[in-house]
C-alpha cells in the first residue's frame, strides 16, 4: 500500500514539475517572480535562524558568567571551610567548585564558537540579502526591457502592419469606395439620361422652328 501511494505521489510530483517547466518556457518572467518569492521566504527563514543564534550566544554568555560566579563562590567557601577545619564541607565545596569550573570552561568554548558562527551567519545572510536585492533589480531591468519590447511590437503592428495587412485593407477600402462612387455616379447618369435627351431634343426643335 505504501509503495502504491509513493508511486502516486511521484507521478503527481513529476506531472507538477513538467507543468512548471512548460509554464517557465511559456512565461519566464512569471517563473522568475515565483523563484524570487521562494527566495524571500528562504531569506525570512535564515533571518529567524540568525536571531536564534543571537539568543543562543546570549544564553551561553549567561551560563558562562553564572558558572564562573558559582565557581568563585565555592572556592571562597572551600577556603573558609578548610580554615575552620570542616573537612566534609571543604570537600563538598571543592567538588562543586571543580564542577562549576568545568562548566565555566565548557560554556566559554560554546560561547566563543557561537560568536564565530554568528559572525559567519551574519556575513552569509548579508550576502544573501545583497544577491536577492540584485535579483530584484535585475527583474526590474528585465521588466523594463520586456515593456519596451512589447510596446515596440504593438507599434510595429500598427505602423508596419502584420499578417492581417491593415494598410492593404485601407487600400481595399479605398478601391471599394471608388467603385461605389462610380456605381452611384453611373446610376445617376442613367437615371437622368432620358430627361437630358428630352431637353436636348426640345431645344433642337425650338432652334429649327426659329430658323
Amino acid at each position: 500500500m505504501t509503495t502504491i501511494f509513493s508511486r502516486i505521489k511521484e507521478t503527481i510530483s513529476a506531472d507538477l514539475h513538467d507543468l512548471m517547466d512548460k509554464k517557465e518556457q511559456k512565461n519566464p518572467l512569471a517563473a522568475l517572480n515565483h523563484y524570487l518569492r521562494q527566495s524571500e521566504q528562504e531569506k525570512e527563514k535564515v533571518r529567524k535562524l540568525v536571531e536564534r543564534q543571537y539568543l543562543l550566544r546570549d544564553e551561553f554568555t549567561r551560563e558562562y558568567h553564572q558558572a564562573r560566579d558559582l565557581a568563585d563562590k565555592r572556592l571562597k567557601q572551600a577556603t573558609i571551610a578548610e580554615k575552620a577545619g570542616e573537612k566534609d564541607m571543604y570537600e563538598f565545596a571543592m567538588k562543586e567548585y571543580e564542577e562549576y569550573q568545568a562548566r565555566e570552561g565548557r560554556m566559554n568554548v560554546s560561547r566563543e564558537e557561537s560568536v564565530k558562527q554568528l559572525e559567519i551567519l551574519e556575513q552569509k545572510y548579508e550576502e544573501m540579502k545583497h544577491k536577492l536585492k540584485d535579483m530584484h533589480l535585475r527583474r526590474m531591468e528585465l521588466m523594463g526591457r520586456e515593456n519596451v519590447a512589447k510596446a515596440n511590437h504593438q507599434i510595429n503592428r500598427v505602423v508596419e502592419g502584420t499578417s492581417d495587412k491593415p494598410f492593404s485593407r485601407f487600400a481595399e477600402m479605398e478601391q471599394y469606395i471608388e467603385n461605389l462612387e462610380y456605381k452611384v455616379s453611373h446610376a445617376y447618369y442613367r437615371s437622368t439620361f432620358d430627361s437630358k435627351m428630352a431637353k436636348l431634343e426640345k431645344e433642337m426643335n425650338e432652334q429649327k422652328a426659329s430658323n
